[in-house]
């Protein structure tokens, strides 16, 4: 090319924002991938594709003889994926037509799977998935390429779901021959789509058009107008059809070069004919531009050179895929506007995923696509309606905030990025944490966490003065992270080399630098090295990402093997106080940044890689400073899950943060739970098991740990389910150790708080309060009923567990249902019951009895009679233990009422088929149990306890006896009617009077209570004295009379003992005279006179307060009166002057007494 000359003077120059160009990789290997052509992204062809591409494109490779790349191609290749034409144009006085026809023809976009990315929220490789195999030709593998879908993005669809996102679309309207009069004029695409008619719609066509520059789209229209922040299927199509069949469009040169070409005639021709073929539409604007033009102080004339559309972008314009920001910020606003709806989470998590590929394929899009979503976070009306009302924020939309934080952190610790944008960013990210709606990092807490920019966590300068930080909002580690920068030699040579060792002659200050064995170490705080992890592989880097990982691992194995040895000088002391005031502040597992769910993935996925042949690295076997070890990337990602779950952690504040801490705990263990345990994986899983019990404070599973400390109960399971094939005592030992959880401990350990230890944080004495309590203990007896199962048969694990459940579980639901759980898995249906296991069940239900004994608990009654039923399937024994310790098991009601009856019953005896001793036995125990309740609780008990008792007379007349004593002190007229009741049932006439009499002494009958539930009894009892004679009635009435003052009731009995003669029962050694008894003489006549008293006095009682609607009411209840009255001789004559009486007291109510006056004159 010649070296030097003007710019064409054809074409005037436009201002834009600066150009985003390039930085260098993180590892200093070149720049950032530019060879690609797509901006940084991976390369698009592989020597095949470049061959076809150079050849005029079109076809694999297929078996043909490969040629070589021309120069020309080559270089127009990487110019046009580099360099805006106007500085081509600017750099070069004279360019040869082919060579900007190379150039031109390099500058459209070459990878699909950047197409893809902008056309659907899934991730290219999963959207990709149905593309056909001739989308790979004139592309390269720049499909498939390009590192894996990010973290937590959406799976790929089945087919037929995905079959309605654009890519799909357009790859069927590519295929199906709907993409015509396609035509490249300089960076300007244009063409036809036709979309086929459906049953609704008619066949419609419309016309695309496409800017592009240096391998990216910079702007598209199509006349369907699609409204979506990504491209339609029309876009798709266009855009696929030029990357898949080059040689088939028409390529003209920007439209100012053929301009150039004309002489004076031929402008005007052209320019006549232009707005004659589209005079409607030109025409005005035609005549503006003429007048300005000929006008010589114009603005237009001021300008060298005129604009062109189709000559590319200009040298400052900023160089970026198109994304239609309104229409992110209008599906923003959307989404979070639906904030209930299931779907719109989804959407956005999805938005999330895009950001994330846009950031691995180091598109500067990313970031501008992140700070479009976070306005429009950031203007949710409801952030100012949950700050007034002083709720939280819903957990749905809080874990969409951690996503967003997450992702900023990753954004701003780019390797490759500007120094300019990165103090954008800061200006940007500070502005919205001043704000007072910017939701906080741990709901109303979130103030005691270490800054991200300190070194490790356990620095010595770590005193309690320095945790007291400001507010920390979702965006501080974000603008922490600001601060952070790659340069750092040690840090550049860890990850851009496999073979980085610690040099033989080691200078000052360099042993801390690597370990032992001269693998390089990487001292920073935990969670913001893993940061850096996570940013290079959300920014393509998987290989220095891999190599900064192991880094870290073997900095926390050295961390490790130090906090033992300091235990170690301390376990003597440690262990007689029996707990710590050393943990962490800040746990890993439920962290804001994830650190360690974000190695355990790049480690998995660099074994994933490996296996699809995408990433060069050394199989699955260990990194290369590994290799001696045997141990795989897999090893280290179980080693550095199980150290991070291990960790002894203090419990964070705020239900959202300690919620988290379960969550995340949860998802590492379902990870962990897909790998396959081989041999390697199994003696990784070992020795870390075994330096977590050993670790004292510093582990989780420690002997000694602090009362606030995260309990390991999911952890441990795993652990144990995992060990258990390989390593029984291991499994139980560590099982076993994780069962406490010493923040339910009555006592609070003594413990001296106020010096920091030297390698440690300290916790100052704090009891929050534990919103998740309930999960945790859940997952305690989790943890127990697994280990239940497992030793079902073996007496001496199972007592044990037995002990360690007994010891610290202290819920009696709980434990109950580790009783149940025992239970079942004891008595399997289609075989023998587990005596073991039985008794386990059987001394955990005894436990929950004796616990729950003088609490109140809803389920009591269930758990009683499920003790029972226990306690008869372990057998007889087991019953008669029961029934003699019964007063600290149970109630004097549960133990005769649901224990004793149920042991006596039929199917009890049937179930265990009892011989003639052992029915005895248990009788004789469950009559010692009925008089001992009957004593404790007569008014309960007693009934039950005459019943249990029926087949033994000594015992019957004791409980009788009891029965007698208690009725004038502690019984009610209903318990001694219901027990008089019962005697005469069973054949104790005298028994059940006398019962009745003591029961008629207790009650109490207003003039009133007419209906009273007791009248039955009252009834029953006077008919029971007429039954057994005379005397027995006389001795009552005096009772009924001075408890029942209900006229009513009392005129009911009169009437009763004057129809039959008393006596009628025929008790044995009576004589009765068979006669009717008179009103005139007693006892009677005692009736009679109490019957009359009560109709006078309830009739003026009535009178008092009648209303006009009861007079009725009242004349019938005077009829009644009347027919008493006339039982006595004279009662005609009463009655007539009570009459008198009523008709003189009340002559004011003289529709009342008119009525009277009718019916009894």
């Amino acid at each position: 090319f010649p070296t030097s000359g003007p710019s064409h003077p054809g074409r005037a120059k436009r201002c834009a924002g600066p150009a985003a160009g390039n930085g260098p990789s993180p590892g200093g290997t070149g720049a950032g991938g530019a060879a690609g052509g797509c901006g940084g992204a991976p390369a698009a062809s592989g020597a095949a594709a470049a061959v076809s591409a150079a050849s005029g494109g079109g076809g694999g490779a297929g078996g043909c003889l490969l040629q070589p790349e021309s120069l020309l191609d080559a270089a127009a290749k990487r110019v046009a994926g580099s360099w805006a034409f106007e500085r081509v144009e600017g750099r070069f006085q004279r360019i040869p037509e082919p060579v900007q026809r190379r150039i031109v023809y390099w500058s459209f976009p070459r990878s699909e799977r950047q197409i893809c990315m902008y056309s659907s929220f899934q991730p290219g490789r999963a959207a990709a998935g149905t593309a056909s195999p001739s989308a790979a030709s004139g592309s390269g593998a720049a499909v498939t390429g390009g590192g894996p879908p990010p973290p937590g993005a959406p799976a790929a669809p089945s087919a037929p779901h995905g079959e309605g996102l654009p890519f799909r679309r357009g790859i069927r309207l590519l295929e199906s021959g709907a993409v015509d009069n396609v035509l490249q004029v300089g960076f300007h695409l244009s063409g036809t789509v036709t979309e086929p008619a459906t049953a609704t719609e008619p066949e419609m066509t419309y016309k695309v058009a496409i800017s592009f520059d240096r391998c990216k789209i910079t702007s598209v229209t199509c006349g369907c107008g699609n409204k979506d922040i990504f491209y339609c299927a029309h876009v798709v199509a266009l855009s696929l059809y030029r990357i898949r069949k080059p040689d088939q469009v028409k390529l003209r040169l920007p439209i100012s070069e053929t301009l150039f070409q004309m002489n004076r005639d031929q402008l005007q021709k052209f320019v006549q004919y232009l707005i004659t073929a589209h005079h409607t539409e030109v025409l005005p604007t035609a005549q503006k531009l003429a007048d300005e033009i000929l006008s010589s102080n114009s603005e237009i004339n001021q300008v060298h050179g005129a604009p062109d559309p189709t000559a590319g972008a200009s040298i400052d314009d900023e160089n970026c895929w198109h994304l239609d920001e309104e229409q992110v910020r209008e599906q923003v606003k959307l989404f979070l506007s639906q904030g209930g709806y299931y779907g719109s989470g989804k959407q956005l998590n999805s938005m999330f995923a895009k950001v994330r590929e846009m950031l691995r394929m180091r598109d500067s899009n990313g970031a501008r696509m992140l700070t479009l979503i976070t306005e429009q976070f950031m203007a949710d009306p409801r952030l100012s309606l949950w700050r007034q009302q002083g709720t939280g924020i819903t957990e749905k939309c809080r874990q969409l905030w951690d996503e967003l934080g997450a992702l900023w952190v990753c954004v701003v610790l780019n390797p490759h990025c500007k120094l300019e944008e990165k103090s954008s960013w800061l200006r940007q990210l500070r502005k919205w944490g001043e704000m007072d709606v910017c939701p906080l990092e741990d709901g109303n807490y979130g103030n005691e966490l270490p800054n991200i920019t300190n070194a490790l966590t356990q620095s010595s300068s770590h005193s309690q003065d320095s945790l007291a930080r400001p507010r920390r909002t979702v965006f501080t580690r974000a603008i922490e992270g600001c601060d952070l920068h790659w340069q750092d030699s040690h840090l550049q040579r860890i990850i851009s080399s496999d073979f980085y060792v610690s040099p033989a002659y080691q200078r000052e200050g360099e042993s801390l630098l690597f370990n032992s064995q001269g693998q390089p170490l990487w001292l920073e705080h935990v969670p913001t090295a893993c940061a850096r992890v996570d940013a290079l592989r959300s920014h393509g880097y998987p290989r220095e990402a891999l190599r900064l990982t192991v880094a870290i691992i073997n900095t926390l194995r050295l961390q490790q093997q130090r906090q033992l040895e300091i235990y170690k000088h301390q376990k003597k002391e440690l262990l007689q106080r029996g707990a710590t005031t050393i943990t962490n502040l800040e746990g890993w597992v439920g962290h804001p940044l994830n650190p360690i769910g974000c190695l355990f993935l790049t480690l998995t996925e660099a074994c994933r890689l490996e296996e699809e042949n995408c990433l060069e690295i050394s199989g699955t076997e260990a990194p290369v400073s590994h290799q001696d070890s045997g141990e795989s990337y897999l090893s280290l990602a179980l080693e550095v899950a199980l150290m991070g779950m291990g960790q002894q952690r203090v419990m964070p504040e705020g239900l959202y943060a300690q919620d988290k801490v379960c969550r995340n705990e949860e998802q590492i263990i379902a990870r962990l739970q897909d790998l396959e345990l081989d041999p390697v994986l199994v003696q990784t899983l070992r020795k870390q098991c075994i330096l977590l019990l050993e670790g004292g404070p510093f582990s989780g599973l420690g002997e000694v740990i602090h009362r606030e400390s995260v309990p390991m109960h999911t952890f441990a399971k795993y652990l144990f389910s995992a060990l258990l094939p390989h390593d029984a005592d291991l499994a139980y030992k560590l099982a076993l150790r994780a069962m406490r959880l010493p923040v339910l401990e009555t006592t609070a350990p003594s413990g001296d708080v106020t010096h920091p230890h030297h390698l440690v944080s300290v916790v100052p004495s704090r009891y929050p309060r534990w919103f998740t309590l309930g999960h945790l203990e859940s997952q305690q007896c989790e943890l127990a009923s697994t280990m239940l199962t497992a030793a079902k048969g073996d007496m001496l694990r199972l007592r044990t567990v037995l002990e360690a459940i007994q010891k610290n579980i202290h819920s009696s639901s709980l434990i109950f249902k580790l009783a149940q759980d025992a239970f079942k898995i004891a008595t399997p249906a289609d075989s023998n019951s587990d005596t073991t296991l039985l008794n386990v069940a059987l001394e955990l239900g005894l436990q929950v009895m004796r616990m729950t004994l003088s609490t109140l608990n809803w389920r009591r009654r269930e758990m009683v009679r499920w003790l029972v039923t226990c306690a008869t399937e372990v057998g007889v024994r087991a019953l008669v233990s029961i029934l003699q310790s019964w007063y600290s098991l149970f109630t004097p009601t549960e133990a005769t009422s649901i224990v004793a009856a149920t042991v006596m019953s039929h199917n009890t005896i049937l179930r265990l088929s009892l011989d003639y001793p052992q029915r005895e036995e248990l009788a004789s125990c469950a009559r010692t149990l009925a008089l001992q309740c009957a004593m404790k609780d007569p008014q309960n008990c007693a009934l039950s306890a005459l019943t249990l008792c029926e087949k033994d007379h000594i015992a019957f007349e004791t409980a009788y006896q009891i029965v007698i004593d208690a009725a004038s002190t502690g019984m009610t007229y209903t318990q001694l009617f219901t027990i008089a009741r019962y005697m005469e049932h069973r054949g104790y006439p005298l028994r059940a009077f006398k019962l009745a009499s003591l029961a008629m002494t207790h009650l109490n009958l207003a003039y009133n209570q007419d209906t009273h539930p007791a009248i039955n009894d009252v009834l029953w009892a006077c008919a029971l004295s007429h039954s057994l004679g005379k005397n027995e009635l006389a001795a009552i009435i005096p009772l009924v009379v001075k408890s029942v003052h209900c006229a009513t009731v009392l005129s009911d009995i009169l009437r009763r003992c004057t129809m039959t003669a008393p006596g009628l029962a025929g008790i044995p050694g009576r004589r009765n005279s068979g006669k009717l008894m008179s009103t005139d003489k007693a006892p009677l006549r005692q009736l009679l006179d109490a019957t009359i008293s009560a109709y006078i006095n309830t009739t003026h009682s009535r009178l008092t307060h009648i209303s006009p609607r009861h007079y009725g009411e009242f004349i019938e209840f005077l009829s009644k009166a009347r027919e008493t009255f006339l039982l006595a001789q004279d009662g005609h004559i009463q009655f007539a002057q009570f009459i008198d009486n009523l008709k003189q007291i009340y002559k004011g109510k003289k529709k009342l007494m008119l009525l009277v006056r009718e019916r009894f004159g």
